[in-house]
């Protein structure tokens, strides 16, 4: 595997070219739905993103912005903060790792082995996670696709809300590469396949175009 680190800042103009035309982590469940059965929708859309991106050399315009969205990146330095202070580590730049067709910006490192996904959340989806006693599993696959792209031990998912007091602000779940040992596999095979539909969309594409 063909790992190469980039030390670049998140949502730059260079970071969103280093992503064009590769499949990245925080998507890596548009492909996971329906595993073991046909691609859906989500995936046939995700394909299409990464195939356009890769004939015309630019970011497709398929994402959107919401207040959430918006919010969470106003938070995420303050979760980062607590996070810190709390675990008496220091949190380096994520960064991306780059493997060819596919990779990776995790919020953050953490020393040698770990690595940092922070979520901050309105109310009621901390309580939720804070009732279950685990991460979010929405974000199971981002996780996973961590550990998978960074090759790394460990990720904690971190969940951050203001709202609440300020002891159950911060929630945080460690994940180590023993714990997703089978979707580690599952991935592997999946996102092999997807990138094969990603291939066959662009041909697909230029065929139509040419004709």
């Amino acid at each position: 595997m063909n790992r190469q680190w980039h030390d670049i800042e998140q949502n730059t103009e260079a970071w969103q070219a280093l992503r064009t035309g590769k499949a990245t982590a925080s998507n890596f469940a548009c492909f996971m739905a329906n595993d073991g059965k046909s691609f859906g929708d989500p995936a046939k859309r995700y394909a299409l993103q990464i195939a356009l991106e890769r004939i015309t050399g630019r970011k497709a315009e398929f994402g959107f912005k919401n207040a959430e969205m918006e919010r969470g990146h106003e938070q995420e330095p303050i979760a980062r903060m607590l996070y810190e202070d709390e675990r008496f580590v220091e949190v380096t730049n994520g960064g991306f790792f780059d493997l060819g067709e596919y990779g990776d910006s995790p919020d953050g490192l953490v020393g040698n082995d770990g690595v940092l996904e922070i979520k901050s959340v309105i109310a009621g989806v901390h309580y939720d996670t804070l009732r279950r006693g685990s991460f979010d599993p929405a974000y199971r696959w981002q996780l996973v696709g961590h550990l998978d792209c960074t090759g790394r031990d460990w990720v904690d998912f971190v969940s951050y809300c203001s709202d609440f007091p300020e002891s159950g602000q911060l929630i945080v779940y460690r994940q180590d590469r023993d714990d997703f040992k089978d979707e580690l596999k599952r991935l592997e095979d999946r996102r092999a396949l997807f990138l094969e539909l990603i291939n066959d969309t662009m041909k697909a594409i230029n065929e139509a175009v040419a004709a």
